[in-house]
């Protein structure tokens, strides 16, 4: 189980290392290895939710995640962004920005520093808005029930998750952002994907439901993408779409924060691209092993992970926030849902097993 989910990251791993150490000698292995790690312990939680999307997804629509959609992770989020932002921060060609990438240094990290407000601004509110659509719907398992339950009763009213990222964005853009109104139109493009991404892919989805139950079908419920059922056609596409916009969104911080490492494109790329393959193994494993259907809280988690980087990202365009602590915040908080879920489990095995024992030993004292 374990060679057959995560032997391809094995085999990418190993052919990464070689390829940076051919490259840039054992400095070069160095750095590919830490940016490896980097990218894995901040997009943990992305696993997590990745796998509660992919597994109501058809065996077509993940093995097209698993196929195409690593490609797009690894050269399109991890090489080509970085050249396109400077590209167009600097008014450069890709050829050119990639130049200046290998040739100048300096100069490439300073654009992509002075262009992070703009990103951080549309992955934040991307992410802001999907943990907010989780914690404001009213939900059977509640990991934090002193928190969660206000939460889901105030957000019977419609839009709040709209009002409240909406005014995130007014306070960030106003108090912190040197240019308002370039991050206030990248938050709002932000806000706009999200919804009409997971709109389109609730709209297929309760189409391709009621064409297989029927009109006595029962209706979703409302959860956004995580919560949709097993989805084909038009609403796997869509469902496609949306985990490709989530991965580019978790992918913002992780390509801006390896610039603390490296400015370097192809030791980026081979860094971030090892730890990208496995974050897709690790998503398949999740799946494959019916864990966030054993551990309950472990979505839970994920999503409080999700809230917990987007304010480190729309704190960041204003205030330094180390990629360490949005990556510390995440790991910990699923690994207490983690925790929360195991001292479930075995609360309920402890549950089921007294009321049989007590049936046996009323038993045993009747016939004495």
């Amino acid at each position: 189980m374990i060679l057959r989910t995560f032997g391809w990251s094995f085999g990418v791993t190993a052919a990464g290392l070689v390829a940076a150490f051919f490259y840039g000698s054992w400095s070069g292995l160095a750095l590919v290895a830490v940016l490896a790690v980097l990218e894995i312990s901040l997009s943990f939680d992305n696993a997590v939710v990745n796998a509660k999307v992919l597994d109501r997804m058809s065996p077509f629509w993940q093995k097209i995640f698993l196929t195409v959609g690593i490609a797009i992770a690894v050269f399109g989020m991890r090489l080509v962004f970085p050249l396109v932002i400077v590209g167009v921060t600097a008014q450069l060609g890709p050829v050119e920005a990639f130049d200046l990438a290998l040739n100048d240094e300096s100069r490439y990290k300073h654009l992509m520093e002075e262009a992070y407000p703009t990103i951080a601004a549309f992955g934040g509110m991307f992410l802001l808005m999907l943990f907010l659509d989780f914690v404001f719907e009213e939900r059977a398992d509640k990991w934090l029930p002193w928190l969660e339950r206000p939460l889901a009763r105030i957000g019977k009213l419609d839009q709040l998750s709209v009002v409240v990222a909406g005014g995130s964005l007014a306070l960030v853009s106003g108090v912190w952002a040197d240019k308002p109104g370039e991050v206030m139109i990248a938050g709002v493009l932000g806000m706009v994907v999200y919804i009409l991404v997971n709109g389109l892919g609730e709209l297929f989805s309760e189409v391709g439901e009621h064409m297989i139950e029927g009109e006595e079908g029962e209706a979703p419920a409302r959860s956004g993408p995580s919560g949709l059922a097993l989805a084909t056609g038009k609403a796997g596409f869509f469902l496609f779409l949306y985990l490709e916009v989530l991965d580019a969104s978790f992918s913002f911080d992780g390509v801006i924060g390896a610039f603390a490492i490296s400015t370097d494109p192809i030791v980026i790329a081979l860094g971030l691209g090892i730890g990208a393959m496995y974050i897709r193994s690790l998503t398949v494993f999740l799946v494959r092993k019916g864990t966030l259907h054993e551990y309950v809280y472990l979505e839970h988690g994920a999503h409080w992970a999700i809230g917990a980087l987007a304010a480190c990202m729309l704190i960041s365009i204003g205030h330094h926030v180390s990629e360490w602590i949005t990556g510390g915040l995440g790991a910990g908080l699923i690994i207490a849902a983690f925790i929360s879920s195991v001292v479930r489990n075995n609360d309920a095995d402890d549950d089921a097993a007294e009321p049989s024992g007590g049936e046996d030993n009323k038993i045993i004292t009747t016939k004495v």
